[in-house]
């Protein structure tokens, strides 16, 4: 093998570790919240991201083309979007039950133009999954933080639309540290005029690295391979695993017990996202 060729990390573990890598982080930014507010957090989150992906991959965007830029800019504005979104959604709805809102953009993407009973099968044995897993019976729902997260799995799978054509057209490292300069753009004002960061001080702005690494730069990143190498529907069934390690980072980090209900619901996810990865062929 030539020393010259670059490891790259199949696209199953690169979509796994994405996720675990998101859970983790959002474990974090959840006790941000309080203090920074969440525009503050999601301004740290982006903007750490997009100078820690420029300063590490040191792209030189003067050769792009004017598609490039444009892909870019519409994925960059994808992914602020689908995450200021998405805090706002949860500030007002339970956490479960706006993941379980978001994931409906990735699973009608993956219903999109589907021929096989197969592809049917696995989408609605994740859709019952994720059914299975709201908190129906918790009371009122909010009902604009319900259009808040749909409106945020809608820009979810503009992402993932966006990002699987942007990622054959340029380097992973360009294409992710592009979109997130530009998620930047879009973020920051909120954060600046919201005046979520004036408490901001040293001890917080690390915790915001670390939650923009964990929850942007490294997930962007691993996401941006695997999207080189699946196509969308079968990264849009995969990313319906991101309930179940939601529910497991409750477990360990917060002592959050499951029910047999939220247990049959995970396996579903399970079973829909290995089922899958076997059966639905790359286009």
């Amino acid at each position: 093998m030539s020393r010259n060729k670059k490891f790259v990390l199949p696209a199953i573990p690169a979509v796994l570790l994405s996720m675990i890598s998101i859970q983790s982080g959002a474990s974090l930014a959840k006790q941000l919240f309080p203090v920074l507010g969440i525009s503050g957090v999601a301004t740290l989150r982006i903007g750490i991201s997009a100078m820690v992906l420029y300063g590490f991959f040191r792209p030189d965007f003067r050769k792009l083309t004017r598609k490039e830029l444009l892909l870019g800019l519409v994925y960059g504005l994808s992914i602020g979007a689908m995450n200021l979104i998405f805090y706002f959604a949860i500030q007002r709805i339970p956490l479960g039950l706006g993941v379980t809102l978001e994931f409906l953009g990735p699973l009608v993407l993956a219903l999109a133009g589907s021929h096989k009973l197969l592809d049917w099968i696995w989408a609605l044995l994740a859709g019952l999954g994720i059914f299975l897993i709201a908190p129906w019976n918790e009371g009122t729902v909010d009902v604009l933080g319900i259009i808040l997260a749909l409106l945020a799995g809608a820009f979810w799978a503009g992402y993932i639309v966006i990002g699987g054509k942007i990622s054959k057209m340029m380097k992973s490292g360009d294409a992710v540290t592009l979109g997130m300069l530009f998620a930047s753009l879009f973020v920051i004002p909120f954060g600046v005029f919201s005046g979520d960061l004036n408490v901001l001080n040293g001890n917080l702005l690390l915790l915001g690295l670390a939650v923009a690494l964990l929850t942007s730069a490294i997930p962007f990143s691993l996401d941006m391979g695997a999207l080189r190498q699946l196509p969308s529907k079968t990264f849009s069934i995969l990313m319906s695993l991101h309930p179940a390690f939601a529910a497991l980072s409750g477990f360990l980090f917060l002592n959050e017990q499951l029910s047999l209900i939220q247990a049959i619901a995970i396996g579903c996810v399970i079973a829909a996202s290995i089922g899958a990865t076997l059966t639905i062929k790359k286009k």
